[in-house]
């Protein structure tokens, strides 16, 4: 009690005492402040509070509301590859429809696991090594695409549960999943070559020879030798043997009992080179590879790829593979043109066939474009169609038909394309009157004279394009003629 007596006698404690609170402490307990719902703030609360900036209304109703939203919700693109090729770079800047941001998501079957809802969709579970650091992420995907082998007879390499899971999700992909899942055994895409060989003949669809064996049992002499066995389901040359007499046959006989498998058999041909008719969306490529090194697999070893002209011939063999399980929409024929001048079927593969040549940069550019459509066209519904693009033997891209058809179906453009600014502005002689039927009108003879007058200026002026003084001469004597022309 006596040192508040002290503290409140000094006068310097009571001065910086806020203003009334002595009068407070001698009527009672203060009140209880009032709500700052009903009654305004108090002075020393305006002065603490910063003043609020007025509201901001968008210029066009919730136009800036819903861009937000736009933003915030970008469409998500399951890319499944290896890390050779950073598609995030190819889907960096584009839209969907201009609205929906594409957002990227790259990984490989092995780092991907996933659970399917009926109602909810699939989620994907990512656990990736990304520049020495473990990524984890969960996320749902809008759509995918597969550039990977689905399954292999390699341990560890069956990923055809998660080509369910997807399905399952109702996740739209390319190729389809219907068409991957089938792709995952090589002999029942074969069967589907052979309802087409039947379908359209072999002069139009040469499909090679093969005899299929469920197991090792059935697997009985071949009739010719030497041929080509190729046990299970393999990729890029592995699995396959080339058998030259019975002795050797039999003893692959004895491997395919102890892989457990089914096998194939082909007569071997002699190739002169092997040929590849790939197709991606509507451009289409066509490619010949020669062995180097001599060894009768042509993708292994040395090898020389040259790019050559895309025929009828060629476009109906991939044309009509890519009708197959729904449609495909990319897609690649292998073929091999044997030394007898024959040509000869033995493969088809899918979206996960590998890009060659030097247009590996403008393939990754088309696939992107595909996908971006694609997804338009799932997700918005929105359909824009795609021009029709072929790469000719000399690496050129046209329309429907080569550059000069296109020139000729487009005067105006060619003349464009084709000429310098100062040969496209140069006068030309007016094209004669079109032919005139007995019924039809006569020209005026003011018009006869004009057109004669005007094609002689033409070339007159042509002719003296570098003499400043024969160019003003023949401006006067054209301006005479014109005003005695007008004046009959």
């Amino acid at each position: 009690m006596n040192y508040l007596r002290r503290r409140l006698s000094d006068s310097s404690f009571v001065a910086n005492l806020p203003n009334g609170y002595m009068m407070d402490l001698q009527s009672g307990p203060r009140p209880t402040p009032p709500s700052s719902t009903s009654n305004p703030a108090s002075p020393a609360t305006e002065r603490r509070t910063p003043p609020s900036l007025p509201p901001q209304v968008p210029a066009s109703g919730s136009a800036l509301g819903s861009t937000a939203q736009l933003a915030q919700n970008p469409k998500i693109l399951l890319v499944i590859d290896d890390l050779h090729t950073d598609w995030a770079k190819y889907f960096r800047g584009k839209k969907l429809n201009g609205e929906y941001d594409i957002r990227v998501e790259q990984a490989e079957f092995s780092e991907i696991n996933l659970a399917s809802y009926m109602n909810t969709g699939c989620m994907i579970d990512m656990q990736a090594i990304r520049g020495g650091t473990k990524v984890v992420r969960s996320f749902k995907p809008d759509f995918v695409l597969i550039r990977q082998h689905a399954y292999s007879m390699t341990p560890g390499e069956d990923f055809r549960s998660l080509v369910i899971g997807l399905q399952y999700g109702g996740v739209a992909s390319i190729n389809s999943l219907l068409s991957i899942y089938n792709f995952c055994s090589k002999p029942w895409v074969f069967s589907h070559m052979v309802k087409l060989y039947h379908s359209l003949g072999p002069e139009k669809f040469p499909l090679n020879e093969q005899t299929f064996y469920p197991n090792h049992t059935q697997m009985v002499t071949t009739p010719t030798f030497p041929v080509v066995v190729k046990m299970g389901h393999a990729h890029a040359g592995i699995g396959k043997i080339k058998v030259e007499n019975e002795l050797d046959f039999q003893d692959i006989t004895s491997v395919v009992a102890l892989a457990r498998t089914y096998a194939t058999s082909e007569p071997y041909v002699l190739s002169k080179y092997d040929i590849r008719i790939q197709k991606i969306g509507n451009n289409y490529k066509a490619y010949m590879r020669t062995s180097i090194s001599g060894n009768w697999k042509a993708n292994t070893g040395s090898a020389m790829l040259e790019q050559i002209a895309m025929t009828d011939r060629y476009r109906l063999w991939v044309d009509s593979c890519a009708e197959m399980f729904g449609g495909l929409d990319i897609c690649a024929v292998k073929a091999v043109h044997g030394k007898d001048g024959n040509d000869y079927i033995i493969e088809v593969m899918d979206s996960s066939m590998p890009l060659i040549g030097e247009h590996v940069e403008e393939d990754r550019q088309l696939i992107t474009d595909l996908v971006i459509k694609k997804m338009c066209s799932v997700l918005l519904g929105i359909n824009t169609p795609q021009p029709m693009c072929v790469r000719s033997a000399g690496g050129h891209r046209s329309g429907s038909g080569s550059p000069s058809q296109s020139a000729q179906g487009s005067p105006q453009r060619a003349r464009s394309a084709n000429t310098s600014p100062s040969q496209a502005f140069q006068p030309g002689p007016i094209p004669p009157p079109a032919a005139t039927g007995p019924g039809s009108q006569k020209q005026p003879p003011q018009l006869n004279k004009s057109q004669s007058l005007t094609n002689t200026f033409t070339e007159t002026l042509k002719g003296n394009a570098t003499d400043d003084e024969a160019k003003a001469e023949t401006i006067r004597s054209l301006r005479q003629s014109f005003a005695s022309l007008f004046s009959d």
